[in-house]
């Protein structure tokens, strides 16, 4: 037994941060195996849920610098959630996939710190933007307006709301990049 066995997740995080492979070591056996059998629940194969909990630890130690994690155990499973996301959008099984995995919407209730921390920096950055970039990017991604609808509404032409859309969501990215991983999901 090392003595990292008895760090709590929190002081693992901050061992992490300044680079101490035990830490990474420690954090990757409490919680590689749990976060495997959740890929397994939803994928069926053993390379691809292997593959991708390898690449999610990889990037936590590749990164461990800029991490900002406050919940170690729900960070990591939202980690492994998106990479679901994205491994079952680029497999030839998506629909098979899709078919037979349970309703992820159930595994979402528990990870609302998450959302919230998400929801928190996006309102946070919204607060950033000039007015009208605000307006655009709240009536796109808040009421699902078309580019055009936005336009027709607003009295502007749709290139220019297209070009606030990409500056705004540039933008984002780089906010959401110093919290580490969301900017990967937009």
């Amino acid at each position: 037994m090392s003595d990292y066995d008895l760090i709590n997740d929190k002081a693992l995080i901050a061992h992490l941060k300044m680079g101490n492979r035990i830490a990474f070591n420690q954090i990757y056996n409490q919680h590689a195996e749990s976060l495997y059998r959740f890929a397994f629940n939803i994928l069926k194969d053993e390379e691809e849920c292997t593959d991708a909990i390898q690449e999610i630890f990889i990037w936590l130690w590749r990164n461990h610098e800029k991490l900002e994690i406050t919940n170690l155990k729900s960070y990591l499973r939202s980690a492994v959630k998106y990479k679901l996301t994205r491994v079952i959008t680029s497999s030839k099984r998506k629909a098979a996939i899709l078919a037979a995995a349970p309703q992820l919407e159930d595994s979402f209730v528990d990870d609302s710190l998450e959302v919230k921390e998400l929801k928190f920096a996006v309102s946070q950055f919204l607060e950033t933007l000039p007015p009208r970039a605000k307006e655009i990017f709240q009536l796109s991604r808040n009421e699902y307006l078309s580019n055009k609808e936005i336009a027709d509404r607003l009295s502007i032409s749709e290139k220019t709301v297209e070009n606030q859309m990409t500056i705004s969501l540039r933008k984002l990215k780089l906010t959401l990049g110093k919290m580490s991983f969301w900017s990967v999901f937009l």
